[in-house]
């Protein structure tokens, strides 16, 4: 059942998608949701289990695990909780699948901290309240599971009732859309007709369209009204797992509740997944890291993804200004020719290579390298047909191969970019209006012109060729080799430069880390003036973790 809602979604997502054309967190609604499915369709699969609740507690993990998005957070902790209402058994009856439902609604509503009604927290507690009434009269699963999406669509049509951004957009809730999506998928198993799948996600809209008159999401004539926004709070979507042990569930959502909104903390003692809207994304991870490791960092902006879909609206407008929302089968006519994703460390890295013109930032680097999975996500948000990725670190590069394997429908090209300054001086060499093979070698060419170099510590005691090294030493690395050391961030920082020759080279960029003062910063500004004043300098707020200084020397 759940390989055939992860497959009923997908035919769907970017219908569900196109529901969130007004600035809500998480605005691919159907994507994420997908992706989370899929992952706990994957865990489903792995399990031999006869065991109905073992199968299900494989996709209640699968979907902690790759979650993505506030609606996809939502929809783990549906199924979590539909996991624990079959603990135990080896098979299920109407009553108990109903019972799971329920007990998924209630996982759900306990993991939001603020639940809102006109969401897909109303949907499926409508659904599983259907659900529960059917069974207990002695319905069938099948009968069950059918009239649970029938009054699914009731509720679905009234969420724009509940929620006046919904009713002013002129679309129902992409979250609830989505859940009826897979639940479609569900009963077409049990009926043994493969093509009721296809047909119920085809009539999910009709219906909301006849009952709710607000528009096919599916078809080319649906009208919505964006609203564009200028100001966010919380600008930044920023969620994570966290590994460790001992993690207290409760303890970090308390410790959370005033840094952001739409904060969502779930998991286990050793898996939690985190998702809010902050202002700086960097004192969340600082936060998180003292529980465990961190694992599949993303990080968007939310402002940033407002804007592009206003730009990318404005150009679907007719004559009649009233905007036109294309099927996915027309998706490959509005697409550009180039995209590109770039990996970053820290926040106002990400922000530097936005401004260049990145479509898609990951958060990742030297110790959270993103994964396959990750970079792949990102590739297939971009609305381009050929997509360029930056890896930006040594130890990405081979992910970011794998994503060629992974993605069918785009192109995929991948820069070995090695840090942060060949990245950015890759996409300098870079031209929108050339073609693919001319672009890749100018932005290979352009990995060569530019020396990099780092300060950071060192973690541990060790011996690195003629250097002792001791816990808690300052280094400094060029081309990630280590070339020095000291107690002093400046003064190593000078010997790094030093070391990158910078006097002999036109301009020097610095990017400094969240960790390194504002007057070291200052002091090695006036250092590099008083030594060579003809050099051009440029200095940003990389607020990168772990690095008090990246160099690009060129």
């Amino acid at each position: 059942m759940m390989v055939s809602g992860a497959k009923a979604l997908e035919l769907k997502k970017h219908d569900v998608d196109a529901l969130n054309v007004f600035p809500v967190p998480d605005g691919d609604t159907g994507t994420n949701m997908f992706l989370t499915i899929q992952s706990a369709a994957k865990d489903a699969e792995k399990n031999n289990s006869p065991s109905i609740g073992e199968v299900a507690s494989a996709a209640s993990m699968g979907s902690l695990m790759g979650a993505r998005g506030n609606s996809g957070v939502i929809l783990s902790q549906l199924l979590r909780g539909i996991a624990k209402g079959l603990e135990g058994l080896n098979t299920a009856n109407a009553l108990q699948i109903a019972q799971a439902l329920q007990s998924g609604v209630d996982t759900a509503y306990k993991a939001v901290m603020k639940p809102v009604e006109g969401t897909i927290l109303t949907v499926s507690k409508e659904t599983a309240r259907a659900a529960l009434a059917i069974a207990k009269n002695g319905g069938t699963i099948l009968e069950t599971l059918q009239e649970a999406q029938k009054q699914g669509f009731k509720s679905l049509a009234k969420t724009p009732e509940m929620l006046p951004v919904l009713k002013q957009a002129g679309v129902v809730d992409a979250g609830g859309q989505g859940f009826l999506v897979i639940l479609g998928g569900w009963i077409g198993v049990l009926t043994g007709e493969t093509l009721i799948v296809e047909t119920l996600i085809v009539e999910t809209f009709n219906e909301v369209d006849s009952s709710s008159k607000i528009g096919d999401a599916g078809s080319t004539e649906a009208k919505h009204e964006f609203l564009q926004i200028e100001n966010l709070d919380y600008p930044y979507c920023t969620e994570f797992l966290v590994k460790g042990t001992d993690l207290r569930v409760e303890q970090i959502k308390h410790d959370l509740l005033d840094r952001g909104d739409c904060l969502l903390v779930v998991g286990t003692p050793e898996v939690v997944k985190i998702h809010v809207h902050v202002k700086n994304p960097g004192k969340i991870l600082d936060y998180a890291i003292q529980w465990g490791t961190l694992h599949q960092v993303q990080i968007h902006n939310m402002l940033e993804q407002n804007e592009n879909m206003a730009h990318s609206m404005k150009e679907d407008t007719d004559k009649n200004g009233e905007e036109i929302i294309r099927e996915t089968k027309d998706e490959e006519k509005v697409l550009k020719e180039f995209g590109v994703v770039a990996v970053a460390m820290g926040e106002g890295i990400a922000e530097v290579f936005m401004s260049l013109g990145v479509d898609e930032v990951v958060y990742g680097g030297q110790t959270m390298n993103p994964s396959t999975e990750d970079l792949s996500e990102a590739v297939r948000k971009v609305q381009a047909k050929q997509v360029f990725i930056l890896p930006n670190n040594g130890n990405i590069i081979m992910a970011a191969r794998q994503v060629k394997d992974v993605v069918q429908e785009q192109q995929v090209h991948v820069i070995s970019s090695k840090s942060i300054p060949q990245g950015i001086s890759a996409l300098l060499s870079f031209n929108g209006e050339g073609d693919a093979e001319t672009n890749l070698k100018n932005m290979e060419r352009g990995l060569s012109s530019v020396r990099s170099g780092e300060v950071t510590y060192a973690v541990r005691d060790s011996q690195y060729g003629e250097l002792t090294i001791l816990d808690g030493d300052i280094l400094g690395l060029v081309e990630d080799v280590i070339v020095t050391t000291g107690k002093s961030i400046n003064e190593v920082a000078k010997a790094t430069l030093d070391k990158m020759e910078w006097k002999t080279h036109d301009l020097v960029t610095i990017f400094y880390g969240e960790d390194t003062k504002l007057e070291d910063v200052e002091r090695l500004q006036d250092w590099l003036r008083e030594e060579n004043s003809n050099i051009e300098v440029e200095i940003h707020p990389g607020r990168q973790p772990l690095y008090y200084y990246i160099f690009g020397v060129e």
